[in-house]
């Protein structure tokens, strides 16, 4: 006879089967203000199904049955080769099959960028670790646009919507991914202390071929057909950047042996790796000395990535969490109705939506090239992903601890959001290296800065915690310099406060924005307190969860 114990009841499975854009106004309407309007038909089917329970299933899959590095084959031949779980090449195929990668350079239409930026965000909530191949291979467009017999070689492969996921040369292959190798053991963020050194085979020179031999710490994704690769030309010479393939010119496996994938906390379904240039055969992009410059315009677009990344993450444990809360019930009512949970709940729908306004303004500022643009990708790029970024380190937290016990197991979404959300912060910059950016960005371009500022004041001045918000990032930019670094962490919060406070002023329903003011800047702010030390009293906070997800 079976034992019967108890009922299972008051458990509620995380949400699932919706559809990712409907249910998200704010991102409905970035889209209509990006001028990207055309592709909501697109991104509202892809929307649906990445939201569908078996779309999350492949997300699960993936992340559990992790990547593994098969260095020999039964012969003792050297292979190299990462072997992945199906649902990863499921969820690699969909991304690529929507056009997002070449959209930005393929596509001419207004709004191209904003299109892009909402495919991704829609699918890093699902995802992350298939973001990364992605990522990095829509940065080296622009790079190897400049180098024109690489481009004639590439053009198509890089462009194309197809998913090609054999390990065969480049020139076999309907597409291709292309990674990135800056990090070395010694230097981390410091490049400048890279030691891999190139030595031509012949004249060398733009176009050359060299022979690269080191090492990288972190390269990512080893099963990318080429990578971009930080070398020095000599020993202590000057650096320049190189494309490094999987493949030889004559067919055979270059000589990039990888040591070992690693180990990491999150983004388990994607491949990193050590590896070390055994006299591995490269061509050299641009001039010797640029290499630096080079791979930061690559990092410049990476970093956008990664900001729209965490804002994609933050979306989806807001999510699950107002979800959650409104079904499950605690000392005598649904969590959603308990004012302590209410205000944890609005904290993270603020902090969502902002972080969203923010991302999108980034990309439409990406699209353009005037002044007030360039000043918005330049410097406040590295300011979002310092302040986004950790933002979704904490509140992925939160979220977490609303679903309590259900929230730390792995067998749910909420424990794999919290795991992947430190990569971002820490990928392409941590968070003193980003602030150290935006210092070098104000001091080096002034006049940009100016544009920068400009464009907010208007919408700040009638705003007075807005208002103060501008004036005190006037008065710190105006410290010394030798003072403003210690404070450079201060700048860049109070930088993207006040441009958040901005955006959802110009574009947010008057709820979202007076509750995000109120609660983030002037005498009440929290800034970066811990998440629901807010004052809920005045705001309207039944219109604030409805909005960030309708009932």
């Amino acid at each position: 006879m079976a034992w019967h114990t108890h009922e299972v009841f008051n458990q509620y499975p995380e949400l699932t089967d919706y559809d990712l854009l409907a249910t998200d106004a704010a991102l409905g309407e970035a889209l209509q203000r990006g001028g990207a309007g055309w592709a909501e038909g697109q991104l509202g089917a892809y929307a649906r199904r990445l939201g569908s329970s078996e779309t999350y299933q492949l997300a699960a899959d993936a992340n559990r049955h992790t990547p593994q590095l098969h260095s020999f084959d039964s012969r003792g031949r050297r292979i190299d080769q990462v072997e992945f779980h199906p649902s990863w090449h499921r969820l690699m195929e969909m991304y690529r099959g929507e056009g997002l990668i070449s959209m930005p350079f393929a596509d001419e239409r207004a709004g191209r960028w904003s299109a892009w930026a909402a495919g991704f965000y829609l699918h890093g909530q699902i995802e992350q670790g298939t973001l990364c191949p992605a990522t990095m291979t829509q940065a080296c467009i622009p790079l190897l646009q400049k180098e024109q017999g690489l481009w004639d070689q590439l053009q198509d492969k890089l462009l194309s919507h197809a998913y090609d996921e054999r390990d065969v040369p480049a020139q076999d292959k309907a597409s291709i991914w292309v990674g990135m190798g800056m990090t070395e053991k010694q230097g981390g963020s410091d490049v400048r202390a890279n030691t891999t050194v190139a030595t031509p085979v012949g004249a060398g020179g733009r176009g050359g071929e060299y022979l690269l031999r080191g090492h990288k710490w972190f390269f990512s994704a080893p099963m990318s057909d080429a990578h971009l690769v930080v070398a020095r030309t000599g020993e202590g010479g000057p650096f320049a950047c190189f494309y490094v393939p999987r493949w030889r010119p004559d067919g055979t496996k270059n000589a990039v042996n990888v040591q070992r994938l690693k180990d990491k906390v999150g983004n388990r379904s994607n491949s990193s790796s050590e590896v070390e240039f055994q006299d591995a055969w490269g061509i050299l992009m641009g001039e010797e000395g640029r290499g630096i410059p080079t791979i930061i315009e690559m990092a410049t677009y990476t970093r956008l990535n990664c900001v729209v990344g965490s804002a994609a993450i933050l979306r989806q444990a807001t999510a699950q969490a107002i979800a959650y809360a409104r079904k499950r019930s605690a000392f005598g009512k649904h969590l959603a109705e308990q004012p302590l949970m209410r205000a944890v709940l609005v904290d993270l729908a603020l902090e969502s939506e902002a972080a969203l306004a923010l991302s999108m303004r980034l990309a439409q500022a990406f699209e353009h090239d005037d002044a007030a643009s360039r000043a918005w990708s330049r410097m406040m790029t590295p300011a979002a992903k310092f302040w986004v970024c950790k933002r979704g380190v904490e509140l992925t937290g939160e979220a977490m601890e609303v679903l309590g016990g259900n929230g730390y197991v792995l067998d749910g979404i909420v424990g794999r959001l919290f795991l992947e959300s430190p990569v971002n912060s820490i990928w392409e910059g941590s968070g003193n290296v980003m602030c150290l950016d935006v210092l070098r960005a104000f001091g080096r371009e002034p006049q940009a800065a100016q544009a920068l500022l400009a464009e907010l004041a208007p919408v700040a001045t009638g705003e007075p915690r807005l208002a103060a918000a501008l004036a005190q990032v006037q008065a710190l930019l105006a410290l010394p310099p030798g003072d403003l670094e210690a404070l450079g962490r201060v700048l860049a919060q109070q930088l993207v406060l006040l441009a958040q406070g901005c955006l959802l002023r110009q574009s947010a329903p008057a709820f979202v924005a007076d509750a995000f003011i109120a609660t983030r800047l002037g005498d009440a702010g929290t800034g970066g307190r811990v998440a629901g030390a807010i004052d809920t009293r005045g705001l309207d906070v039944p219109a604030i969860l409805q909005r960030a997800l309708p009932a």
